[in-house]
């Protein structure tokens, strides 16, 4: 048996999404009044958006400054090869580590860009030293230290639902 696709987004879910990314605390009764639905069917759309992989999950968005994660840090990551063994490897190991918070594949000049956060310099320099230099398949590195974070947002911007064509929308 052929799975079902998944039920493309409408104006009501998009509602849903930006109103969860805005306060995803809010109870579903406040929710529901915001989308212009009863309860029940407002959490049947937030359950059927997360079995769908449209909602990945709820975090806290914590405060960097009270965590000793002062010190913002992005490298520039090249590798010494290009294999999809050698990615893999390098993908494992960057998953380990905590003070890594992302870690993406670019094109360009460089293979990866990691975000760092870390307590201080000292910190840093440790970190590169002991973990990032060593990563499986590293050639060499380039750092940036963020002097001033001037915007910082996890938000996705939800679109309307004119700004979509039908393609797009599943």
């Amino acid at each position: 048996m052929k799975a079902s696709k998944p039920r493309a987004l409408d104006r009501i879910d998009l509602k849903i999404l930006s109103c969860l990314q805005d306060n995803a605390r809010i109870s579903y009764v406040d929710l529901a009044n915001q989308v212009g639905l009863s309860t029940t069917p407002c959490l049947e759309r937030v359950k059927r958006l997360e079995r769908n992989g449209v909602i990945k999950g709820y975090k806290a968005h914590l405060n960097p400054k009270y965590l000793r994660a002062n010190l913002l840090v992005f490298v520039e990551i090249s590798l010494e090869t290009q294999s999809s063994a050698v990615f893999d490897e390098f993908r494992r190991a960057v998953s380990k580590q905590p003070q890594i918070q992302e870690c993406h594949l670019v094109s360009g000049q460089f293979d990866y860009i990691l975000k760092c956060r870390i307590p201080e310099m000292s910190a840093y320099r440790q970190l590169l030293e002991e973990v990032v230099l060593t990563l499986p398949g590293v050639k060499e590195s380039k750092s940036y230290v963020v002097m001033e974070e001037v915007k910082e947002d996890t938000s996705i911007y939800v679109p309307d639902l004119n700004e979509f064509d039908e393609n797009q929308l599943t």
